[in-house]
């Protein structure tokens, strides 16, 4: 069975998607270790160097994004890709704020490459995690709130299959069930573009997830994929 899949309509109407997946097992979540701190600062700072006076509109990765948030019907200045929102509040304040070991990670691979990076807690999961287009019945819940919501229907949500959303307009924002904790254990990462430069930026940005996986979160188990409209899925 798929742990993550793209649905055929997605491939059809975003045939360029290329998403990198990792789920880990038996991770180790915690405050920061003063090491990952260090190269999280360093990268905030070799990445406003490199962006300089550009317009984060301009960057190709984040261009695309806001093309495809378009495509399904979503204003991509009201609601940023999540790659887009943390470079902006990098940009204009700085720096970016220490959460957890995961977070801080993903982040870092984040903006390395201008890509969106997620990681999900698995514990609230039932099945497998399809990318597909809303219907408008599912259910969400934001982070910070308490409130159940649902989806505009035609938006693209990773959903379960007790239709439980996980993550609202694909890369906007993640569901407060899916957030990591400190005691998170079990985790699916996903990493994803559309830009001509996606094959090589996913396979790039997934080793670098993996690697700093490996050396902060100490997971039992690993397994990755690339996964693209030739191959949209990755099983368990």
């Amino acid at each position: 069975m798929p742990r993550f899949s793209y649905d055929p309509e997605i491939l059809e109407r975003f045939p360029n998607v290329v998403g990198g997946v990792i789920h880990a097992d038996g991770v180790t979540n915690r405050p920061a270790p003063a090491e990952l701190a260090a190269v999280f600062v360093a990268e905030q700072g070799a990445v406003i160097e490199r962006i300089g006076q550009t317009p984060l509109s301009e960057l190709p990765t984040l261009a695309t994004w806001r093309g495809v948030f378009r495509d399904f019907g979503v204003n991509p200045t009201k609601y940023r890709s999540a790659a887009e929102a943390l470079l902006r509040r990098l940009t204009k304040q700085g720096e970016l704020p220490s959460i957890n070991t995961l977070v801080d990670l993903a982040n870092l691979v984040s903006i390395r490459y201008a890509l969106p990076v997620a990681i999900f807690d698995q514990r609230a999961v039932n099945g497998g995690t399809i990318v597909r287009l809303a219907h408008g019945g599912e259910a969400w819940g934001d982070l910070g709130s308490s409130q159940t919501e649902h989806p505009r229907a035609g938006e693209v949500i990773f959903v379960d299959d007790d239709e439980q959303v996980s993550a609202r307009r694909w890369c906007w924002r993640q569901s407060r069930a899916s957030a990591a904790r400190e005691d998170t254990s079990d985790i699916l990462v996903t990493v994803e573009g559309h830009h001509d430069a996606a094959p090589d930026d996913i396979d790039r940005a997934l080793r670098d997830l993996q690697s700093l996986l490996g050396s902060y979160a100490a997971p039992g188990a690993v397994r990755s994929d690339i996964l693209d409209a030739t191959n949209p899925a990755f099983s368990r």
